[in-house]
């Protein structure tokens, strides 16, 4: 049985509300009736051009399917199949938007470098095939792009870019306006019509277009960006056509057939390529098996069916499927399967709250794929634990009297969960500072790290496993350690990064001294750094309100939250200003939450026996009165203890080192505090009772 289109596409409603389109702040519940809210299908946007609101996106997207799918057209006047693709085949599909037609060539490598360095920059590359009475020519493009002026700007760019591949050609803008050379009964009557065009020059289109019973083939000529364009390209194919021109009406609905040779740019592996015509239609590809693969989502395989379509001159491309089973992916995207079943079931009914109270926020999607809503792979996140959670709780979602419960979640609050102020500087009395103390969960199984001093003065980790202590001590008390295996890497922070490299190398006998042992870092403890002053002036542009100095020499937190979190940073003794306090997570490199202390790690304010300081830095030496009298020490490489025997080094080059706690906006439900809770017997309404306030969970 066919899809009711119309209905599919325009009667997106949730059941249960009154109103479900988010209007105001993060904080503004829809209204609703007393009935819980249910949604029968959901729309999941995974590209999607909404400007500053939402930006992912791609030329092209490649399907296909163990299954035969089917493709069909959508216009205000309802749906017709134009399209059957086998079983195992890939397919391409783009929108016919505006582009630039960077050159042509007959030489395949030509055509595949000058594609390659386009990759490497916005202005992705669309490769396509065309035969023509003097054999394959290779036809480079770029875009999309949703202006004319934005497309000519991206043919400067372009013609710099690929400038040693274009033999005297020049990037050109091309559009979507066409002529028609008439309707024909099969394909390669059309074929042989447009070859007419092609051998003459003119670039042309065989077209499937819906028709009364069945689809047809039409041939579209040229590709104008402006009407004076498509009236000069009229009086050039005139020329040449054995049947009079018709300006195609730019809402017809069609697929334009190309041959795409752009998939793999080692060698000329030709696909079927359609590309979208008509503003306002769209295409709808299904299967009669159980998934669709997406090459451009990491070959992921989705439920449901796929909506293309055109936004702001960009293809975007939507999932719909059923509701609950949008939630088999994302709360197995969100939390390990492995975890208990009762923080399953309260990721669940979080996450289920959370997408029905988006309402049509995307416009042509309730969700999109990303963090920026809930992660969602598709069926490979799918585990029979996870199906048992949401089936268990189906239908159930948070209330707080007769309201909707935008359930936010983070991974993990540090031990104690957001302030809405230390947040988003706003009030909300659904959420508080609460304790989390299940949160430690997630460094159960985590090694511990050494962190060391080599004799050079480097400092750094070194993970408990490749180490052992030596039973020696320096003067001050702090042990000796050595390795256990040749070239055993000294890591700049407590875990393994592939990015980074480590700061040096140990052998066994090689030894440092010990100045601390710490948890890796992970989402509950974690340490970020040290960076310079110019690497967080950088980091800090275009995100705060306040003047940067020229210089960062001090950086303090000088206000906190009830949870303790940062609510003002200050540099110089002058707070940087950001509009709200969980920005100074991405102002400062990524932080992983707000929830953090800052260690200058080139000098260090030092109190001396009789009350008074001194500032030991890198490169200066300094008298500090101790204990035992005034002593001189060089900075750089030095070590400073406290009164409790906590050492801290003096690196070479100055900067600033966070420690912190908590990965997040820390708002809401921690998922690591939900499975510590679970694992102590709490069921999932304790669970979500505990981290939303006075809320209800009610089944629609």
């Amino acid at each position: 049985m066919k899809k009711n289109w119309k209905r599919s596409i325009h009667s997106w409603c949730i059941k249960g509300l009154l109103a479900v389109m988010v209007v105001g702040t993060l904080w503004h519940a829809p209204a609703a009736s007393a009935a819980a809210p249910s949604l029968d299908t959901i729309r999941v946007a995974m590209f999607l051009d909404l400007g500053s609101k939402y930006k992912s996106t791609t030329p092209a997207v490649t399907v296909k399917s163990t299954e035969s799918l089917s493709a069909s057209l959508i216009t205000s006047d309802g749906s017709q199949e134009v399209l059957s693709i086998p079983g195992n085949q890939q397919v391409r599909f783009s929108v016919d938007s505006y582009r630039v037609k960077v050159l042509e060539t007959t030489d395949w490598k030509t055509a595949s470098e000058a594609a390659k360095k386009l990759q490497a920059t916005a202005d992705k590359p669309l490769l396509f095939l065309n035969k023509t009475a003097k054999g394959n020519v290779y036809q480079l493009y770029s875009g999309m792009y949703a202006s004319e002026q934005a497309a000519k700007s991206a043919a400067t760019r372009t013609a710099k870019t690929v400038a040693a591949y274009l033999d005297g050609q020049t990037p050109a803008v091309k559009g979507s306006l066409h002529l028609s050379a008439g309707s024909y009964d099969s394909e390669a009557a059309a074929e042989k019509v447009r070859r007419t065009f092609v051998d003459a020059g003119i670039d042309a289109f065989n077209v499937l277009e819906p028709s009364a019973g069945h689809a047809k083939y039409s041939v579209w000529v040229g590709e104008a960006a402006n009407s004076s364009e498509l009236a000069a390209l009229k009086k050039k194919a005139q020329a040449v056509s054995p049947a009079p021109l018709r300006e195609v009406d730019n809402n017809a609905a069609g697929l334009m057939i190309r041959q795409d040779a752009g998939l793999n740019l080692q060698q000329s592996q030709p696909v079927d390529h359609y590309m979208l015509a008509g503003k306002a239609s769209k295409l709808w590809i299904e299967t009669m098996g159980t998934a669709i693969q997406v090459k451009e989502r990491s070959d992921r395989q989705y439920r449901g069916a796929l909506e293309i379509g055109t936004k702001n001159g960009q293809l975007y491309l939507v999932n719909e499927l059923p509701f609950e089973q949008y939630l088999y992916s994302v709360v197995g995207a969100e939390v390990p399967s492995s975890w208990g079943a009762e923080a399953l079931k309260a990721q669940a009914v979080a996450a289920r709250s959370y997408a029905l109270y988006q309402g049509e926020k995307f416009e042509v999607a309730h969700v999109v794929d990303t963090v920026l809503s809930q992660v969602y792979n598709g069926i490979g996140s799918e585990k029979e634990s996870i199906i048992q959670a949401v089936d268990a709780t189906k239908g159930e979602v948070l209330m707080r009297g007769d309201k909707l419960v935008e359930a936010v979640f983070s991974s993990n609050s540090g031990g104690m969960t957001a302030d809405p102020s230390e947040v988003w500087n706003s009030s909300n009395d659904l959420f508080a500072a609460v304790e989390s103390p299940g949160d430690k969960s997630s460094q159960a199984s985590l090694k511990q790290w050494y962190y060391v001093l080599l004799p050079n003065g480097i400092a750094g980790y070194v993970r408990e496993d490749n180490a052992k202590e030596t039973g020696t001590v320096t003067a001050a008390g702090l042990k000796h350690m050595t390795v256990t295996a040749k070239n055993t890497n000294v890591r700049p922070l407590p875990l393994i990064q592939s990015s980074a490299k480590p700061v040096a190398q140990m052998n066994p006998g090689d030894t440092a001294v010990i100045l601390d042992k710490v948890t890796e870092s992970n989402s509950y403890e974690w340490i970020r750094g040290p960076y310079t002053s110019a690497e967080l002036l950088q980091s800090l542009k275009g995100k705060t309100s306040s003047a940067l100095p020229a210089s960062i020499k001090t950086l303090e937190v000088t206000e906190r939250g009830p949870s303790g979190r940062a609510m003002e940073v200050a540099a110089n003794g002058q707070p940087l200003n950001v509009k709200y306090p969980d920005m100074y997570r991405s102002a400062f490199k990524g932080l992983p939450s707000t929830k953090f202390d800052i260690e200058p790690t080139g000098s260090y304010t030092v109190l001396g026996a009789d009350g008074k300081t001194a500032t030991v830095s890198g490169g200066q030496k300094v008298s500090v009165v101790s204990a035992d009298g005034e002593k001189n020490i060089t900075g750089a490489g030095s070590v400073v203890m406290n009164g409790e025997g906590k050492a801290r080094v003096i690196d070479k080059t100055a900067g600033f080192k966070f420690t912190g706690k908590g990965f997040g906006h820390g708002l809401g439900l921690s998922q690591w505090g939900a499975k510590g809770m679970a694992d102590e017997g709490y069921d999932y309404k304790e669970i979500l009772q505990h981290y939303y306030r006075n809320v209800t969970i009610m089944k629609d």
